[in-house]
């Protein structure tokens, strides 16, 4: 991943490929963001000016490059559009800083170092550079030809190789916990990313089981893994109901971060189906292409728990990956049969393509008797929520308004974009089955909800409990924009430490 340093030597005497500054769009043209001063008076102060003669309005987004001035070692200047100009005594935004270091880090791709003078009140800010540069550097290229060695894919350009930012000091102790938070979140993020991103003929429930082995071994993580055998033993029927129809077994994983100083414990479930092909009620022509996303959940659990340990977050976190696969074949689950859950309740399987909530109806249960704070899932669950948020915004659901309103809250706060959603209990009786306990359908208006309610079936009793619908959000199929790049994004991740933190801090209610 790219390298992080903080620095405090003049802008004009450091060695890199390029100097980032930024630029804001004021009433009267382009307007020099705090942070640019020094590379501006190297412009004898008419920096503002080229920038407009060349086009430059300072919109979000936009990059402009220029020849640096006389005296600088670094031979390009990159000036970076933070959008309008904050209002009188107010500063750049943590997510406007994090979004213009991630276009920087993309316009650089294929350059060693890069100099950020961007506006710098407070280590928070330092943080959200770090961020935004780290996340903006990602490319995934495991599978190019010379990608696989860690260099540029071919035809491509190697990710930016370092970033020093200025504005910092590298003694602070909170600028470095800044840097040192940005850098291990963004690490098991970007680790997510490329869960995601990786093929479905690699990333089986199995092969995900053992990554997740892996890491939690490597940060003091405890580690359960229940394969086909013991998902059966312990009669997991919507995990196994799923996995049916496929030669990939499904697994169940339990992640289990604790601290010596928690009184608090929240569980974190993610739905992993490594691949969804609908089933035997298959996805039309179209639909299959991206469904290698649709583990997206658990990865955002994975990267949060490792995340809470990495960090030492006084707070004890337990993660559970449904890990399956759900394909059609002869020993598929049909339209019409009965599953028996974990919890004992019963579902008749109306559509095998709504095979998520099965998984994560098990999940849930098994969490719910560890009797836990709070239990946050997250998954990939609805075109419904896509159709109702668009494809950056998830939708969150809860059985408590105040805990819904928290979650909300703290993916603002972190630059994720989420939505509070009801549970209206009149679409409940849209699930009855004439067979079962319930079925895995309801109506099909508000079919976001009703995957909510479903859900909610399976939280044990007294247990506050949210659900974050990130199929819009968890995969970009169109270009790249800010920090996030095509593919995977590693939707969920940072809300989901976010909330580990305020629980540890005592903040989260």
């Amino acid at each position: 991943m790219t390298a992080l340093t903080l620095s405090t030597a003049a802008a004009s005497g450091l060695r890199a490929d390029a100097i980032v500054v930024g630029v804001a769009k004021g009433a009267k043209g382009p307007v020099l963001a705090p942070g640019a001063e020094a590379v501006d008076k190297a412009y004898d102060g008419s920096l503002a000016g080229i920038l407009e003669t060349l086009g430059a309005s300072g919109g979000e987004g936009e990059v402009t490059k220029l020849p640096a001035p006389s005296g600088f070692k670094a031979p390009v200047v990159v000036a970076v559009g933070l959008g309008a100009v904050p209002e009188k005594d107010e500063a750049f935004d943590a997510e406007t800083l994090r979004r213009a270091a991630g276009v920087a880090a993309r316009a650089l791709a294929g350059a060693k170092k890069a100099v950020l003078a961007l506006p710098v009140t407070d280590a928070a800010d330092l943080g959200a550079l770090a961020e935004g540069a780290l996340l903006g550097a990602y490319s995934f290229d495991a599978y190019k030809e010379t990608g696989r060695s860690g260099g540029a894919a071919k035809n491509g350009k190697a990710p930016l190789g370092e970033v020093a930012l200025l504005g910092g000091k590298p003694r602070d102790a909170a600028h470095k916990a800044a840097i040192a938070r940005a850098t291990a979140v963004v690490e098991e993020l970007n680790r997510a990313r490329d869960l995601v991103n990786t093929p479905p003929n690699d990333l089986t429930p199995e092969a995900f089981a053992a990554v997740a082995t892996a890491a939690a071994k490597e940060h003091g993580i405890k580690v359960q893994v229940l394969d086909e055998k013991a998902l059966a033993k312990g009669g997991y029927g919507g995990i196994l109901g799923v996995g049916a129809g496929s030669a990939a077994a499904p697994r169940l994983v339990k992640l289990s971060y604790t601290s010596s100083k928690a009184d608090k414990h929240l569980a974190f479930v993610g739905k992993g189906i490594t691949y969804d092909s609908g089933g035997i009620s298959l996805k039309p022509a179209g639909h299959n292409e991206t469904m290698k996303c649709d583990m997206s959940g658990a990865a955002a659990v994975f990267a949060a728990v490792v995340s809470a340990a990495r960090l030492g977050l006084e707070v004890n976190v337990t993660g559970w990956l449904a890990l399956a696969e759900n394909m059609p074949s002869g020993s598929a689950t049909r339209p019409g049969d009965v599953l028996r859950m974990y919890s004992g309740k019963t579902v008749e399987v109306l559509n095998t393509d709504a095979e998520g909530r099965l998984v994560l109806a098990d999940a849930l249960w098994k969490a719910s008797e560890e009797k836990p704070d709070a239990i946050v899932d997250v998954a990939t669950l609805t075109g419904a929520m896509v159709l109702a948020l668009g494809n950056r915004t998830f939708g969150v659901m809860a059985n408590d308004d105040a805990f819904r309103a928290s979650i909300v809250e703290a993916a603002e706060e972190v630059g994720e974009e989420s939505w509070p959603m009801p549970l209206p209990e009149h679409l409940r009786k849209g699930m009855d089955s004439p067979t079962a306990d319930i079925a895995n359908m309801g109506e099909r208006m508000g079919g976001g909800l009703v995957a909510g309610l479903f859900l909610k079936e399976f939280v044990g009793e007294g247990i506050t409990w949210a659900h974050l619908d990130i199929a819009g959000p968890a995969f970009n199929e169109s270009g790249p924009f800010g920090y996030t790049p095509k593919g995977g994004t590693g939707s969920a991740v940072r809300t989901l430490v976010r909330l580990a933190e305020l629980t540890a801090a005592g903040d989260l209610g």
